[in-house]
């Protein structure tokens, strides 16, 4: 990471770390690095989520862009995976989304994509963090070479025309569409009543002093209830899509009313690309915090799991790499390259829908193969997250791994958009597993 970029592009409390003035120099920079090589009269693509300092932050940015004499392409509210799309599908130099995905209201976040819609390189950042630093010499043209702003609507349609074309006749199906007041708050319902599904939205309003809080993919408790009332008078099939606040990952309920992560997502998805012959190297490639049952069953049908570093830009540069098509993370980022370049919530949601009724089998049949292991996920909130490395964490980490004796896995790993240090263990034994991770967090939380 570098002094301003993250894991997933400039986060910080708006207003606070990220003020306006600090976005109108990632505007410049990354105008003038992203685009050097982009002829002057494409323009740079622009969205946001709800938040309620996604505008002040907006116009702080485009002032930024068109102070270079680029021209802005401004969304709106868009999900972060409509911005990637838009940007490939007119030829624009660059996207830039304004979110801080599944982070607290207080949050945002800038994030770039070059012209392919592929999230930038390391390397790339660091130019732009460089000219953040020191601008001298970046234009600053006058009079008729200012870059002019255009607002549209009307491209979110490139956008829908993709999901509509991966979907699959929904008809006598109930979805239970929940947006967590975010990006995804006009998209999601209507995608699946498009589709022909009777939709019950949840949480589908424009209002960013809501996101993220108690509703969307990181609190699932409420389209549960939801999913489980509608079970109770319908006689179709009702399912539930979660997403985050710029709807990049979606989660799931299915027909039974259960939970299913990534990991049974991605099972689902790729046993069926792997059947039509369409998973290049019989391999999907996830993350270290992968569930060792979701390997196992891979195993079983023939599929290999690539191991990645956490963060979605981790899976696709390995995906890149390998020449795979298919990967994702278990907290509900998955990435099909053969029809986006991004994680993309309300496509992985089209596209398990469209699996499901097209074998006429229920999520719940589809995922049942994936026997969990017991996984424990801590988050212990520190000042310095270079605690992680502290030889008495290691120390303890040593002493859990000792006392598995190989029958399961620990991760310790500080977060990259958040001053938390995570703890994961799995085991087979529940009880084992808690008292494991415990142990670990207690030695963070006495060194921080």
């Amino acid at each position: 990471m570098g002094k301003y970029f993250g894991t997933d592009g400039v986060r910080g409390v708006a207003n606070g770390d990220l003020t306006p003035e600090l976005a109108y120099a990632v505007g410049r920079a990354g105008a003038a690095v992203i685009a050097h090589d982009q002829p002057l009269d494409k323009p740079i693509v622009v969205g946001r989520d709800t938040r309620l300092s996604g505008p002040m932050l907006e116009g702080a940015i485009v002032a930024g862009i068109t102070s270079t004499g680029r021209n802005v392409v401004q969304l709106g509210i868009v999900p972060t995976p409509a911005v990637a799309a838009i940007t490939a599908s007119i030829e624009a130099a660059a996207g830039v989304m304004i979110s801080a995905s599944h982070n607290p209201i207080a949050d945002n976040g800038i994030k770039f994509f070059g012209a392919d819609g592929f999230k930038l390189s390391d390397a790339v950042e660091h130019e732009i963090e460089a000219l953040i630093d020191a601008p001298n010499g970046l234009p600053r043209p006058t009079g008729l070479d200012i870059g002019m702003v255009t607002q549209t609507r009307g491209l979110i349609d490139n956008y829908f025309a993709k999901l509509v074309v991966a979907g699959a006749d929904l008809r006598g199906w109930t979805v239970v569409v929940d947006a967590a007041f975010g990006a995804a708050y006009l998209v999601g319902p209507k995608i699946f009543e498009r589709l022909g599904a009777r939709v019950v939205a949840l949480h589908c309003e424009d209002d960013g002093s809501r996101i993220n809080v108690d509703c969307g993919a990181t609190h699932l408790a409420a389209l549960r209830a939801r999913v489980r009332e509608e079970i109770a008078r319908s006689t179709g099939p009702v399912v539930g899509v979660a997403f985050d606040g710029d709807a990049d990952r979606a989660l799931f309920v299915d027909e039974a009313g259960e939970l299913l992560s990534g990991d049974h997502v991605m099972l689902v998805l790729a046993r069926d690309l792997d059947q039509h012959g369409e998973l290049p190297g019989d391999t999907v490639v996830g993350t270290v915090m992968a569930n060792m049952g979701f390997e196992k069953a891979l195993e079983r049908e023939g599929i290999r799991l690539l191991r990645a570093a956490v963060g979605d830009r981790y899976v696709l540069e390995a995906m890149r790499a390998g020449g795979y098509r298919f990967g994702g993370e278990q907290s509900g980022h998955v990435i099909d390259l053969a029809r986006g370049t991004t994680g993309d919530g309300p496509m992985t949601a089209v596209a398990l829908f469209a699996t499901a009724a097209r074998a006429r089998r229920t999520l719940h049949d589809l995922a049942k193969d994936l026997i969990v292991y017991p996984q424990v996920l801590l988050n212990v909130r520190v000042a310095d997250k270079t605690v992680a490395e502290h030889p008495s964490v290691r120390d303890a980490v040593a002493a859990a791994e000792r006392a598995l004796a190989g029958d399961g896995r620990v991760l310790v790993r500080p977060s990259g958009t958040e001053p938390l240090v995570r703890v994961m263990v799995e085991a087979n034994d529940e009880v084992r597993t808690h008292a494991l991770a415990d142990d670990i967090a207690a030695t963070i939380r006495a060194l921080a």
